[in-house]
């Protein structure tokens, strides 16, 4: 190999992650990419302020398929299941999760997805390295790899709606992940606009939205994510008719 060649590969190799953009990402904008046993769409890959690369993507299962075999990783792995059913097996735990359903696995459980149902199962992925060294052990003592069934979790109903709080702890990537599902009424915005030192997502689940960010209006319907990063004034309002839902994470 040529010596610059050689070095075009490892200035390329050692460049860093581009920043995602906070904005919306339309689901029925995005590619699907055929795979053997599976589709996917790829919704948004680069870095954070607090992490060097992150990876967001939907895989549909066909009924009776596995998108791989099991499988372990030096990154952590979320998984929210946007359609249909999927079994989930954590370190020879297994489980099978109904729609709405998360999965948190820690670097290095061994892990794997099955859609042993009758009807195509969709589901979200994001894979995330944090830029400060992984903390394996501290993501052990907050509870390690886990799975919450949407019909687990109890619906607590508030003036603006409701909202399920699904787990709130540390990770081995993370010092913070939090997450919940908001039901908005209608014509209602969450809260004004405002910031905070957590980057956030946002995922649609049933109806429309409009999320402010940075002052600019973008409207957001079933299945799109919403990126906010660290510190972008942000804030969301119903559109539709009735209620909409949307999943909330925070992560720092």
């Amino acid at each position: 190999m040529k010596p610059s060649l050689l070095l075009t590969l490892v200035m390329a190799l050692s460049l860093p992650e581009q920043s995602i953009d906070s904005k919306v990402y339309v689901w029925n904008d995005t590619p699907v990419v055929k795979k053997a046993a599976s589709e996917q769409r790829l919704l948004l890959e680069g870095a954070t302020k607090d992490f060097s690369h992150i990876k967001i993507h939907a895989t549909t299962l066909p009924a009776h398929q596995a998108p791989h075999p099991s499988h372990k990783h030096d990154d952590e792995e979320l998984i929210i299941i946007k359609e249909g059913e999927l079994t989930v097996t954590i370190e020879g735990n297994t489980k099978t999760l109904s729609t709405g359903s998360v999965a948190l696995m820690m670097p290095g459980d061994e892990h794997g997805f099955e859609n042993k149902g009758d009807k195509p199962a969709t589901y979200y992925v994001m894979r995330y390295e944090s830029k400060a060294p992984a903390d394996r052990e501290r993501g052990q003592k907050a509870g390690g790899s886990f799975w919450l069934d949407w019909n687990d979790v109890a619906f607590q109903p508030h003036d603006k709606g409701g909202v399920r709080k699904m787990f709130d702890r540390s990770t081995a990537m993370t010092r913070r992940f939090e997450m919940h599902v908001t039901t908005l009424n209608k014509g209602l915005w969450s809260h004004p606009p405002h910031t905070h030192a957590a980057a956030e997502i946002l995922l649609m689940v049933d109806n429309s939205a409009q999320e402010r960010i940075n002052g600019q209006l973008h409207p957001a319907t079933v299945g799109d994510l919403i990126f906010l990063e660290s510190n972008v004034p942000h804030a969301i309002q119903n559109t539709s008719q009735g209620s909409c839902t949307y999943f909330a994470f925070q992560f720092e």
